[in-house]
């Protein structure tokens, strides 16, 4: 055993030397390997970076072996920046590269490959996000099968986001794994302080998973990564102006540094900004949209510090966003986030703090400065702290956990009514001096984590268990297991498995919230969930495919709902339906699911094929639920997605000239809700200059349909918009 690894060491070490032999060589040389190798003494594993091949043929893939126990083969490029901006001599056949190592998702609380995840992981990478015909990482995340995008403001105005036939309020969203969710109300937590430009890429995952990220995470996770700084250039500038319909027009500025010391330390910075704004394709639907956003590191010799900050302001026509009586409603959201994340690295042991602070502000107008009836303004502050501990050994890889998140909430509307003497001035960019806070409330998170994974040939295994304790509920300890295994029978298929619990606390605007017609309790239980999955992905040259089946026994759901007893009078006859109240109540819920992918990549076969991807994706969902009550309406729960289809194809057209289209087709259940299906599309002419720049008109709804996703808020027609960007 001894001979066996000194001689490991000895090839290893023959390796490295001919490697930095071969990297003095002139420019035209060549360097050739016969055999990829993931071992902690392979070549490239011992440079600990992701290294990237720009010409590799399929022949040689195939016999390389890259795929062995890594699923997570990928045709995306590592760096996050789009393919048509980069260089001709880092392409292979004009956009395709080929990542020899995976990243690390979510999933766990050790960082885990993709390849090794014992879950399931969606994830839209850089190459996909800079096909698309979008604009918003809202209108992104339309593409991804699992995930139900209810939009009552274009481009990300404002959108809510659920997975697995739940509601906009049990998804956790993360930014480069910091959790941004908003406790006052999910409507407002797909907001962000960075545009698509910023995102390298997107990684979803369905089902609970309270044992990784907390009690918010209930259905499923959604991770932001943004990109990453090339740590090869000193300065890099890229720069995105776009227009279009509807008055529709705006820019994105991205600035990046790195600086290399003598020490081997490596500091980078990234600052992005953007403005973006328009008329509105639907009455009221005008906004703008302000953003700023950083992003910074410091990486030295077994530590490494993460920052970032962010701030937007975005004021927008509210149309009837909330209800049909008023067609002047208007709102503005702004939002700060800051994080501090370490990681150090004693021995074995591997410890990752972090601190995070997030503050929404939030006013909303029911008739737009017309009088302070209908008017409301929130300030919700996030503050909290977690540390991440975790060391391998021979039975594995353990980490334990803990995490504090304070939840504080000042209003003219939601929470507990305060004394006078107690009221609070409004801050933010829309504050008035007539105005006051004049309700508070707070609660204080306390979870502890423990975890432990298996990692074998063949099999991962996770094992763990959330511990929670909450002073908005009764300070009572409570525990949250969950399974998670994935087994590779095969260098090309994976099988999934899980068993997941979660809980879930209401929302302050599910406790108070008092207006027209809705009324809040403040009796509502927290939501519970018990989540069974099975799953299978497979993948080799020019083929991916997954499919995956749910099932969830729900406890204490929370919807906004109409009872029929309210909605007849003391003689049993029907009363006017405008008089009708929505009131927030528990529920109970079985639902079952599957979403299947097939995608075809022809250019892993044949490198100049036009055709880059070719994809069709389905999903469907049925639910069964029972309430105490019987119900007549539903704002939420009763009206999920029960069929989406999508179906997407992208490559080049002639020379430079490349298109994409997106179709999607989907049926939603509850009243008013018709199945409508969506044609998008883009062309781009990319240019691979010595400054590398792309021109490209993109076009949603192409065939001008009618349509909604909230049945009393029609969507825009077709919107044509066009845009250049250049990379320096």
């Amino acid at each position: 055993m001894q001979f066996d690894f000194d001689n490991r060491l000895s090839k290893a070490g023959a390796h490295l030397l001919q490697f930095f032999q071969l990297t003095k060589m002139s420019n035209n040389s060549t360097i050739k390997w016969k055999r990829f190798s993931r071992k902690s003494y392979a070549v490239f594993n011992t440079l600990h970076k992701e290294v990237v091949v720009g010409v590799l043929s399929a022949t040689i893939l195939q016999s390389a072996g890259v795929m062995a126990k890594t699923n997570g083969f990928s045709c995306s490029t590592s760096d996050g920046i789009p393919s048509a901006l980069r260089g001709e001599s880092e392409e292979l056949s004009d956009s395709l590269a080929i990542a020899l190592a995976d990243v690390n998702v979510v999933g766990t609380r050790i960082p885990l490959m993709e390849s090794q995840s014992a879950r399931m992981v969606t994830v839209l990478r850089a190459e996909d996000i800079a096909s698309a015909a979008v604009h918003s990482i809202n209108d992104l995340l339309e593409y991804a099968v699992g995930i139900d995008v209810r939009q009552r403001g274009e481009m990300g105005v404002q959108t809510d986001v659920s997975v697995r036939g739940g509601t906009f309020d049990q998804l956790t969203l993360l930014v480069n794994g910091v959790n941004v969710s908003s406790p006052h109300t999910g409507h407002l937590t797909f907001d962000f302080p960075f545009s698509v430009d910023d995102i390298q890429r997107v990684e979803v995952l369905e089902g609970p998973a309270a044992r990784v990220f907390g009690t918010s995470a209930f259905t499923g996770v959604v991770n932001i990564v943004t990109k990453s700084v090339d740590e090869q250039k000193l300065l890099a500038a890229d720069l995105h102006l776009k227009g279009g319909a509807y008055g529709y027009g705006g820019g994105d500025l991205r600035l990046s540094s790195a600086t290399s010391f003598s020490n081997g330390s490596v500091m980078t910075h990234a600052l992005s900004g953007g403005y973006s704004r328009s008329d509105g394709a639907t009455e009221n639907s005008f906004f703008s949209n302000t953003h700023f956003f950083y992003q910074g590191s410091l990486r030295a010799k077994n530590v490494k510090v993460e920052a970032q900050a962010g701030y937007s302001y975005k004021p927008y026509g509210a149309n009837t966003f909330y209800g049909l009586s008023s067609t002047d409603q208007w709102e503005s959201t702004e939002k700060f986030l800051a994080a501090l994340k370490g990681e150090v690295k004693i021995g074995k042991l591997n410890i990752l703090p972090q601190v995070f602070w997030n503050r929404w502000l939030d006013h909303y107008q029911w008739h737009k400065d017309v009088s302070p009836a209908g008017e409301n303004f929130h300030l919700v502050d996030v503050v909290g702290g977690g540390l991440n501990s975790w060391i391998q050994t021979a039975l594995g890889k353990t980490s334990f956990g803990v995490e504090i998140r304070s939840e504080g909430i000042w209003s003219t509307n939601l929470g507990k009514k305060l004394p006078e003497s107690d009221y609070k001035d409004i801050v933010g960019h829309d504050a008035i001096e007539e105005r006051k806070y004049t309700c508070h409330d707070k609660r204080t998170n306390y979870s502890a984590f423990l975890e432990h994974d298996i990692l074998l040939s063949d099999w991962t295994f996770s094992v763990g268990c959330l511990a929670n304790r909450n002073s908005g509920l009764d300070n009572r300890w409570r525990f949250y297991p969950g399974v998670d295994i994935s087994y590779r029978p095969t260098k090309e298929v994976t099988v999934y498995a899980s068993w997941n619990m979660a809980l879930r606390m209401p929302t302050y605007t599910d406790l108070y919230y008092s207006g027209k017609n809705i009324e809040g309790s403040q009796n509502l239980m927290p939501e519970k969930t018990n989540d069974t999955s099975l799953g299978v992905k497979f993948r080799r040259v020019a083929w991916e495919a997954n499919m995956q089946a749910f099932y969830s026994h729900k406890s204490d759901m929370i919807d906004w709902v109409v009872f029929t007893d309210e909605t007849v009078d003391a003689d049993g006859k029907p009363t006017d339906s405008l008089t009708w109240i929505y009131r927030s109540g528990n529920f109970k819920m079985d639902n079952v699911g599957v979403e299947t992918q097939v995608a075809f990549l022809p250019r892993e076969l044949f490198s100049d094929s036009f055709l880059r991807r070719l994809s069709v994706a389905y999903s469907w969902i049925s639910e069964d639920l029972e309430h105490t009550r019987e119900v007549t309406l539903s704002k939420y729960a009763q009206e999920y997605l029960r069929h989406k289809v999508v179906l997407q194809a992208d490559g080049r057209i002639w020379k430079n000239l490349s298109c994409s289209l997106s179709w999607r087709w989907q049926e939603r259940t509850g009243n008013g809700n018709k199945p409508y299906g969506l044609l998008d599309g883009k062309l781009s002419w990319d240019s691979k200059g010595r400054i590398p720049w792309s021109l490209y008109v993109d076009c949603s709804n192409i065939f001008d349909k009618e349509y909604y996703d909230y049945s009393i808020v029609r969507q825009p027609g077709r919107w044509i918009k066009a845009g250049v960007q250049i990379s320096l």
